[in-house]
């Protein structure tokens, strides 16, 4: 009697998980359905200055694009916004519900996301930090970016220590300053720096106080502290908060009306972390970076400055495992898809927040996510780029 009723148990608990997994099954294909009626065609005008068509109109599969919705549900991406751009053209666009951690609003929850809904971007803020560099050494406010860091410093000269005179603003934009500096260590570890960017008084002050621990332009080693000092010097040569210049030179020309560029409780705009932007906004960073610093026939910055930046600098060796490289605050890497091995650029910020930038396909893809702290956060985009463009991109 025991063994059958482990026998009926097991069959039980086998129609059960049956049970479940054609209920989840059914789930994800009534949530596919959904979004294919609300996102499958072309995305709405909303008169922020993005031309819209269907993807078949530029190459791209909409079937194919239409299963991305299934694919995000089934792996509990918790992507938020998905974003496509070919030839200059916004064709698909989807948001989904899901829990979010926004900049100062309290504990995280679900959020309801759409295409005016702005979401943190996180670290993508540093690869506009250094747009809004290449402005201001376009303009003549910097004169080059080996000029070195203490230069704009005077007031803290009294700091300095050994091995700070050879670092350069492109030593910080590459992150190879050799500062001594730890990120990669829990919120609460006494030794990780970053934390001390919102804490502190004077986070400059704890920047350029730090020792040299290596050479500059010989080790990569990711420093968000270099960005915020990067973007306190913008402040200094233009004599304007960080968020008046970026308004004035970058999102205004590009339309980009509704953002935002969130504070630190010490009141210090976080330059390396802080920026909110709506994703369809975000796809123009990545436009604006493909058309080698132009947009509608205006150079916003410099094509030179483009190609600086997104030129292999270094090896990320110990970060996102290695396998990308970097350059002036943008990472490089590669998709292999079946037989097509394709170069991209990327803006990538904590949670998933991905600005993927194609130029042999001519294309942009955005995400949103809220994978903070998982070792899952931006494998939505790639997988996207894998397995749902790439392979069926027709010219």
């Amino acid at each position: 009697m025991r063994e059958g009723s482990k026998g009926l148990r097991r069959l039980g608990f086998a129609a059960l998980f049956m049970l479940a997994a054609s209920v989840a099954d059914a789930q994800v294909q009534q949530f596919s359905t959904g979004q294919r009626n609300l996102a499958c065609g072309s995305p709405a005008a909303i008169g922020d200055g993005w031309p819209t068509a269907v993807p078949e109109s530029v190459g791209l599969d909409r079937t194919r694009l239409c299963g991305i919705a299934a694919r995000l549900a089934a792996t509990n991406a918790n992507v938020h916004a998905v974003i496509v751009v070919r030839r200059g053209t916004l064709v698909f666009e989807q948001y989904f519900p899901g829990y979010d951690e926004p900049w100062g609003m309290g504990e995280g929850r679900r959020h309801e996301f759409d295409a005016v809904t702005k979401h943190d971007m996180r670290s993508v803020s540093k690869s506009v930090i250094s747009l809004l560099v290449g402005i201001a050494i376009d303009r003549d406010l910097i004169k080059s970016a080996d000029e070195p860091v203490v230069k704009f410093f005077p007031d803290y000269s009294a700091l300095k220590s050994p091995g700070w005179d050879s670092i350069t603003l492109r030593h910080l934009l590459t992150m190879s300053s050799g500062i001594k500096w730890d990120e990669n260590r829990a919120w609460k570890d006494p030794e990780n720096d970053e934390p001390h960017l919102g804490s502190d008084a004077d986070p400059f002050r704890y920047g350029l106080s730090k020792p040299i621990a290596a050479p500059p332009d010989t080790v990569w080693n990711y420093n968000g502290g270099g960005t915020d000092l990067l973007g306190n010097i913008i402040e200094r040569v233009s004599g304007k908060s960080l968020d008046a210049f970026a308004r004035e030179a970058l999102f205004t020309p590009l339309g980009i009306s509704d953002w935002e560029w969130m504070k630190y409780r010490n009141e210090h705009i976080a330059s390396a972390a802080g920026l909110r932007l709506r994703p369809r906004d975000a796809a123009k960073i990545g436009q604006l970076v493909l058309n080698k610093g132009a947009w509608n026939g205006q150079q916003v910055v410099s094509a030179k400055w483009i190609e600086q930046s997104v030129t292999p600098r270094f090896q990320a060796i110990g970060y996102f495992g290695g396998l990308f490289y970097y350059g002036q605050q943008w990472w490089m890497g590669r998709t292999l898809s079946g037989d097509k091995d394709v170069k991209w650029i990327a803006a990538q910020g904590l949670g998933g927040q991905r600005i993927f930038i194609v130029p042999e396909l001519d294309l942009v893809l955005v995400t949103t996510s809220g994978l903070y702290g998982s070792g899952r956060q931006g494998q939505a985009a790639l997988d996207i780029l894998a397995n749902f463009i790439i392979p069926y991109v027709r010219d």
